[in-house]
């Protein structure tokens, strides 16, 4: 590599792609979250190691890792770069209908009702734009946040504050019980485990599953594990077949409608506790986006989700709803 700076200047599609692979480790990987080719990111690497006269990266190691002059320069590039695309958000803040991409997450709870919604909406006032629409867990969505492969998510509040996101509250989903319809013990001693109904939870790995577990350890429950499972449907579906009972919320609840007439919702009986669903946003995502996927899916929610709970389980009404 020559140490003799070339004259070309610096492009910012060169240090995005160079911020994208010191990520990623891959050039295939690079170009697929860019969305252009393996030969254009090679081409904007090599120039601008061609204009700083160093290796910024060990061409001889899969995967590709920085050199040391690259981890410098990765440190330094970092914030001009959030700086850059934040100007960039905030010039076209009012200009929706020049929107050109836009990478959106959501926890399955939004995806049936929702999002649909949403998306339909968004084509609409959005005409120019590409969309791309990913359901994970709240653990995947902020990952992939942070890592900047999505620029808003739909999400689990995070348990721990990352500074480099931004997250606005949007719905308050209190934790119930769900017990088969014709369940005989009552709803203290299920909880207790004080009943032969074995408790169905969800999988430890997702966040609703460790706040679940550190409410009963709070209040001084240890329950079995008997079952888990990382699907709502399916945990509906064994209550409401009568094998055990669960925590869940009304929005959760909410998308089991099939399994309804089989089922009853009660309040948690001990201390009462809930969960909030935020939008979780990059700080270069348009305010103007950020606004206007807030408006739809407070009206979404309203309309599919929280008003026909609030009309046909009215104890809902002070726990369940959106978040001013």
């Amino acid at each position: 590599m020559s140490h003799t700076p070339s004259r070309k200047s610096l492009s910012f599609k060169s240090l995005e792609l160079f911020q994208i692979c010191a990520r990623k480790g891959s050039l295939l990987a690079t170009a697929k979250e860019a969305r252009v080719s393996v030969s254009t990111v090679s081409h904007h690497l090599r120039s601008l190691e061609e204009h700083l006269g160093v290796a910024l990266f060990d061409h001889a190691r899969k995967p590709m890792v920085l050199t040391a002059k690259g981890h410098a320069f990765l440190r330094n590039i970092d914030g001009a770069l959030h700086a850059i695309r934040q100007a960039q958000a905030e010039a076209t803040a009012g200009n929706l209908s020049d929107a050109s991409f836009l990478r959106l997450g959501t926890i399955e709870d939004f995806d049936s009702d929702v999002i649909p919604d949403l998306a339909v909406f968004l084509s609409d006032k959005m005409p120019s734009c590409d969309f791309v629409y990913h359901t994970a867990s709240s653990h995947e969505i902020i990952a992939m946040l942070r890592n900047r492969e999505l620029d808003l998510g739909i999400t689990t509040t995070p348990p721990e504050r990352f500074p480099d996101l931004q997250d606005r509250p949007l719905l308050r989903d209190p934790f119930v019980v769900v017990l088969p319809a014709k369940a005989e013990p009552t709803l203290a001693d299920v909880v207790e485990g004080k009943s032969r109904l074995p408790f169905l939870q969800f999988a430890s790995d997702l966040i609703i599953a460790d706040q679940i577990a550190a409410q009963l350890r709070r209040i001084g429950i240890a329950l079995p594990h008997k079952f888990q499972s990382d699907s709502n449907k399916t945990l509906m579906a064994m209550v409401a077949a009568g094998a055990g009972w669960t925590i869940t919320t009304p929005l959760l609840f909410s998308h089991a409608r099939r399994f309804h007439p089989a089922l009853r919702m009660h309040p948690f009986p001990a201390k009462r506790f809930s969960r909030t669903l935020s939008l979780v946003s990059t700080p270069d995502c348009s305010r103007s986006v950020l606004e206007l996927v807030d408006r739809k899916a407070r009206s979404a929610l309203m309309e599919q989700i929280i008003g026909p709970l609030h009309d046909s389980t009215p104890w809902l009404k002070d726990s369940f709803g959106l978040i001013d």
